[in-house]
């Protein structure tokens, strides 16, 4: 869903194409307490950070995990919103905090399983 999507840029109507590309645990690389997502945006690497707390978080709250997959998800969730919001492509990374991250992970399952209207 959100690994390999297109948005439409809200200031230049532009759609750009997203593209997941990697997934790597900051402490190795940047000495974060974060999983960072690399994404290609039109070909340009933007990183979004999403922080480990949020997995513990998000078990104590419902008692499921965060999976890689699952983590994809929230930050092309995110990216997205951020493009079509005008937040997006001024920079090379995002840090999302754990409200957010949980947020998005929301989103994410919402559109999965969109809620079904009531009928009488």
């Amino acid at each position: 869903m959100f690994t390999d999507f297109t948005a439409t840029d809200r200031w230049t109507k532009k759609q750009v194409h997203c593209l997941y590309q990697a997934l790597m645990v900051a402490i190795a690389t940047r000495h974060a307490d974060a999983v960072d997502i690399k994404f290609l945006v039109d070909g340009r690497p933007v990183w979004v950070a999403l922080p480990h707390p949020a997995w513990v978080e998000y078990k104590k709250r419902t008692g499921k995990l965060i999976t890689d997959s699952l983590a994809k998800e929230i930050a092309g969730h995110y990216l997205k919103t951020a493009l079509e919001s005008g937040e997006g492509l001024g920079r090379e990374m995002y840090s999302l905090t754990i409200d957010e991250t949980l947020s998005h992970l929301e989103g994410v399952v919402a559109e999965v399983d969109p809620p079904v209207a009531a009928t009488r």
